[in-house]
C-alpha cells in the first residue's frame, strides 16, 4: 500500500508519511522511568494521540500499559461515582484482550471483568489499582486520551484526588507507576474541592503533574525527513530545504497545518491547470497555491478558532487591536482568555508578548475579522468595481494598486480625522486588496515590522511575493529610514522593486505616487 499524508485522525508511520518523533518518545520515557505523572496538554490536532500511540508500542515489555480514552462514554458515566468507576473499569478491560497471562495474572483479569457490572466507589476502585499493580510482572502505566472531555464533572475531580492520594502514598500502597493525562485543557489547573470547610477551600486534584516540556510541534529538520521520505518513494527532485523552511515559516511547526498543506501539495494542487504534473506541485509555488487552497477551505480547526473567538470576545478584540494597529500586549498566564488563546494554539508567549501563533492562523484571523466588514465597506465595493484593471499577463500590478487606492481612499476619507485613520488605515488597504487577490493569492504580515507606527505587507499571488510597507508619515528622516528598511527586506526575499504606502496628515503634504532607485532596488511611493 502507498503511504500518504493523513490529516483525518491517528497516524501510523507503515501507513503514512510523519516526521520521526523518537526523541520526543525517549523524552516521555525517561518521565515514565522516574516515575512521573503528567499532562500532555497541547491544542486541536497536534499528533497527541498518535503520539500515545507510539509510546504505548515503545513501553511494551517494560511496562503494562493501560491507553483509554474518555471521548465518546457518553455523560451517564459521570452520573453517579459507581457509573464512572464501573465504565473506567470497562474500559481498562477493553485494553485487556491479547494480553498473556505472564504480563497480568487471570485472577486479576477475572477480578477486573467482576467490578465492570459491580456496586463499587472510589476505595474500591483505588483497592483494585493496588492490588493491580502488586500482582503485575511489569510496572503499570496508565494513559488516558481526551482527559479533559470529563473535566467540568465533579466524580472525574474526585478521581484524580484518588490517583494523586495513591501517587503520595505509593511507598505504603501500590499504585500506577505513571499517569498520563491528553488533552487540549491543562488538567494541572482544575479546581477541586477537597475539604469542606467554611472557607471552602480549593487545591487542584492534579498538583502532582511533572512538568512536561516536550516539543511537539515540528522543526525544519522534521519536516525535512519527512519530504526526504516522500522524495524517495516517488523518485521527484525537490528542493527540500527550501520548501521545508517555507512549510515552517508558514506553520511554525503546527503539526495538522504542515501535514495539511503537504496533503495538498500532493493530491489537489497537481490537478490545477497551471501544474503540469504531480512533481512541479513540489516547489514554491506549489506550497502558495496550497496555502491559498488551505485557507479557502473550512476545517475544525478554523471552526474551532471562531467558536473561541465568539466565546471570548476580549480575545478577539485584543487579537484585532494587534493585527490592524501593531499594539504589543504583554503575555500573562493568569488572564483567562490569553490561557484560552495559547491553550487552543492560536496565540504563544513571545518573549513576554501576545503573538499570533503562526502565519497560517493570522491570515485566517486577517480574512475572519475583514469579512465582518465587508458588507458594509465602501472602499472594498470600489476594489471590486477596479480588480479588472490590476492583473496583467497573471501579474499582480502593485503599482496600479497603490495608485487607485490613494485615489479611493482620498474621495472616500478626505474628511476623516487623523485618530480613525491611523487606526483603521490598514484595514482600509487590506479590504481594499482582498477582492483583487482573493482566491488566487493571499497576504500575510511580516512579524518584525508589525507595530503601531510600520508594517509590511507580505502579497504572494501566482508564485510570486510582493513587499508593501504601510506606514504612518512621520518626517523625511524617517521616511528614509524606512526606504532603507524596506531595500533590505527586498534583499532578503530577493526581490527588485517594493511598494510603500504613507498615511501623511501633514495639510501641505503632496498626495500620489512616486518612483525612486535606491541601492539598485526601485521603489514605488504612495502618500495618501
Amino acid at each position: 500500500m502507498e503511504k500518504y499524508f493523513n490529516t483525518a485522525g491517528l497516524c501510523n508511520p507503515d501507513k503514512h508519511y510523519m516526521v520521526n518523533i523518537d526523541d520526543r518518545l525517549n523524552q516521555m520515557e525517561a518521565l515514565i522511568d522516574k516515575g512521573a505523572y503528567f499532562t500532555i496538554n497541547r491544542a486541536r490536532q497536534f499528533g497527541k494521540t498518535t503520539t500515545l500511540r507510539l509510546l504505548k508500542k515503545k513501553l511494551a515489555g517494560q511496562y503494562l500499559v493501560f491507553s483509554i480514552s474518555f471521548e465518546g462514554i457518553g455523560k451517564n458515566a459521570y452520573a453517579s461515582e459507581t457509573a464512572f468507576c464501573q465504565s473506567f473499569c470497562r474500559l481498562l478491560y477493553r485494553t485487556d484482550i491479547g494480553k498473556s497471562p505472564e504480563e497480568i495474572p487471570p485472577s486479576v483479569v477475572q477480578e477486573l471483568k467482576d467490578i465492570c457490572h459491580a456496586n463499587i466507589d472510589l476505595i474500591d476502585l483505588s483497592d483494585f489499582i493496588s492490588s493491580l499493580c502488586r500482582q503485575t510482572k511489569h510496572p503499570v502505566v496508565l494513559m488516558i486520551d481526551e482527559a479533559d472531555q470529563a473535566g467540568g464533572q465533579e466524580v472525574f475531580l474526585s478521581f484524580l484526588g484518588m490517583l494523586r492520594d495513591k501517587y503520595l502514598n505509593s511507598d505504603e500502597q501500590p499504585a500506577f507507576r505513571s499517569v498520563i493525562l491528553a488533552g487540549i485543557y491543562d488538567i494541572k489547573n482544575l479546581k477541586l474541592k477537597i475539604r469542606p470547610d467554611a472557607e471552602h477551600q480549593y487545591n487542584s486534584p492534579w498538583n502532582i503533574s511533572a512538568d512536561f516540556t516536550v516539543d511537539m510541534s515540528f522543526s525544519v529538520p522534521d519536516i525535512a525527513g519527512m519530504l526526504r521520505e516522500y522524495e524517495k518513494d516517488h523518485c521527484y527532485q525537490i528542493n527540500i530545504p527550501e520548501l521545508s523552511q517555507m512549510l515552517y515559516d508558514y506553520t511554525s511547526g503546527y503539526p495538522f497545518l504542515v501535514s495539511r498543506l503537504c496533503k495538498l501539495m500532493d493530491e489537489i494542487i497537481p490537478r490545477k491547470d497551471e501544474f503540469a504534473e504531480p512533481a512541479s506541485a513540489w516547489n514554491k509555488e506549489g506550497l502558495l497555491a496550497a496555502v491559498s487552497e488551505l485557507l479557502g477551505e473550512s476545517n475544525t480547526l478554523f471552526d474551532d478558532m471562531i467558536k473561541k473567538l465568539n466565546d471570548f470576545p476580549e480575545l478577539k478584540k485584543m487579537l484585532e487591536a494587534i493585527l490592524f494597529n501593531g499594539e504589543k500586549f504583554p503575555y500573562n498566564p493568569y488572564n483567562y482568555a490569553l490561557d484560552i488563546g495559547s491553550m487552543f494554539g492560536f496565540i504563544r508567549n513571545n518573549c513576554g508578548t501576545v503573538s499570533i501563533a503562526n502565519r497560517i492562523f493570522e491570515t485566517q484571523l486577517y480574512n475572519l475579522f475583514l469579512s465582518e466588514e465587508i458588507m458594509n465597506s465602501r472602499i472594498y465595493r470600489a476594489a471590486v468595481l477596479d480588480e479588472n484593471q490590476f492583473i496583467q499577463n497573471g501579474d499582480l500590478n502593485m503599482e496600479r494598486i497603490l495608485e487607485k487606492f490613494t485615489e479611493t481612499f482620498s474621495d472616500i476619507y478626505a474628511d476623516a480625522d487623523q485618530s480613525f485613520i491611523e487606526e483603521n488605515g490598514r484595514r482600509f488597504f487590506l479590504l481594499y486588496l482582498k477582492p483583487i487577490i482573493n482566491g488566487t493569492g493571499n497576504y500575510y504580515i511580516e512579524a518584525r515590522t508589525r507595530d503601531m507606527r510600520r508594517t509590511d505587507v507580505i502579497v504572494d499571488y501566482c508564485g510570486k511575493q510582493y513587499v508593501c510597507e504601510l506606514k504612518i508619515w512621520h518626517g523625511e528622516e524617517y521616511n528614509r529610514r524606512g526606504e532603507k528598511q524596506l531595500i533590505g527586506y527586498l534583499n532578503d526575499y530577493h526581490l527588485s522593486t517594493g511598494y510603500m504606502l504613507s498615511f501623511n496628515f501633514n495639510k501641505k503634504k503632496k498626495t500620489g505616487i512616486k518612483k525612486l532607485v535606491i541601492e539598485g532596488k526601485t521603489l514605488i511611493e504612495a502618500v495618501v
